[in-house]
């Protein structure tokens, strides 16, 4: 759609969405146009180099060639079925995406919420069934963030986060553990415990990778105490972290792995991979989608896959992730840089994330701000030192202008 062939201004699109749309989200001052590989185009032609990546989804690049493509041809033959049918591409991607990771069995569903909370239903039915009425209790970490529906946000370990606070009641059977603390997720274990679930690496949560000795260490108590491990890898899978799916660094594998975001190229998706074994937890009406594994989302799934995959964006994404955090390192006021591949944060000691994201914004570069001083960027893994170069001169003239009205500088 064009402003001009409706005879709409920027302005009259505004005010729509101020009259019309409930107001959940910090609006940008620009009307997005286009999109292509890095870039949003505003319809005023401005490109903003963007380090959203649409909150991590556009990994292979914006409108990628053969994502559209595959929309295109799909689009015109089956938009949806309902999951009673086979369609082609739904079997297939199950395929790619089982061989590629190395889990049994598959689950699609519409986002990473959903993903997650199917996750959380196969882990407490599965532990229900096999163990008894009680053993549904699952350990989380503090910080964490894992979704906005009811069982996903009651697992996420931020119970003064604005995703939990004014709803009433969690969902009981979750507690929550410090982050990269073996012992405290070891104590927190029960008799009613049948999983821990955790992001390999903590986006909303400032970043934080998992440590080695975490990871496997985990992957040990789980095996001990006959438990599951579920990693939430909405943001971290698909060659995000430099690796496939983030958990192939530490040379494990979980029971239950979620996934959504990267996957689809742009187009809503998710799922959960599971063990033969945990998955047969679902059956004949225990869990059921809609939309979950629609054809057009299946066919756009399986092409972007397979551009990740064949150009290697894994390989570019830890390349460029080293070559970026080192530039960073060299900010000013910076407190520590974080991060695994290309999902990277930058904590300063003194001035505001918030400021610097919008200065940021004014200068054409788009990044997210993690409370009070916590920068988080997620660029396409097409990033090249070009565009880590040109991020870097935005974000140091952004944090040099916040000391200088600070009087720090």
């Amino acid at each position: 759609m064009r402003l001009e062939q409706l005879g709409l201004t920027q302005q009259d699109i505004k005010d729509k969405v101020a009259k019309y749309m409930i107001d959940t989200y910090e609006r940008f001052p620009f009307v997005a146009d286009k999109t292509k590989d890095m870039y949003i185009y505003d319809v005023d032609g401005n490109a903003y180099l963007d380090f959203y990546a649409g909150i991590a989804v556009n990994s292979a690049g914006s409108c990628n060639e053969k994502v559209v493509a595959a929309v295109q041809e799909q689009v015109a033959d089956c938009i949806h079925t309902f999951n009673y049918p086979y369609t082609i591409p739904q079997a297939l991607l199950a395929e790619k995406i089982c061989t590629t990771i190395g889990m049994d069995k598959i689950f699609f569903q519409n986002s990473g919420a959903e993903s997650n909370e199917a996750m959380i239903k196969m882990a407490r039915k599965y532990g229900v069934e096999q163990f008894g009425p009680n053993k549904y209790h699952i350990i989380t970490a503090k910080h964490s963030f894992h979704g906005r529906t009811f069982g996903a946000m009651s697992a996420t370990g931020q119970p003064d986060n604005a995703c939990q606070v004014g709803f009433g009641s969690m969902t009981p059977g979750f507690t929550y553990a410090d982050y990269n603390d073996l012992d405290a997720f070891t104590a927190a274990v029960t008799d009613e415990t049948i999983a821990i679930l955790i992001e390999p690496v903590q986006g909303e949560g400032g970043v934080h990778p998992a440590t080695m000795e975490f990871m496997t260490g985990l992957r040990k108590l789980c095996d001990e105490k006959g438990l599951l491990l579920l990693l939430d890898e909405v943001q971290t899978g698909w060659c995000r972290t430099g690796k496939v799916m983030s958990f192939m660094h530490y040379g494990i594998k979980p029971d239950i792995v979620s996934m959504a975001k990267a996957m689809g190229g742009g187009m809503p998706i998710g799922a959960i991979c599971a063990t033969e074994k945990v998955s047969s937890a679902f059956t004949l009406g225990s869990h059921g989608t809609t939309y979950g594994g629609n054809p057009v989302s299946c066919a756009a799934s399986l092409a972007q896959i397979n551009e990740l995959l064949e150009r290697d964006l894994a390989g570019n994404a830890e390349k460029m992730g080293k070559y970026f955090m080192t530039l960073l390192k060299t900010l000013p006021d910076v407190k520590e840089v974080r991060g695994q591949g290309l999902l990277v944060g930058v904590e300063f000691n003194t001035v505001k994330a918030f400021d610097i994201k919008h200065t940021c914004l004014d200068n054409k570069l788009l990044i997210t701000s993690i409370g009070s001083n916590i920068i988080r960027m997620v660029p396409p893994l097409i990033l090249t030192k070009e565009h880590c170069d040109t991020a870097y001169t935005i974000i140091k003239e952004a944090v040099e202008e916040a000391l200088i009205k600070e009087g720090t500088k």
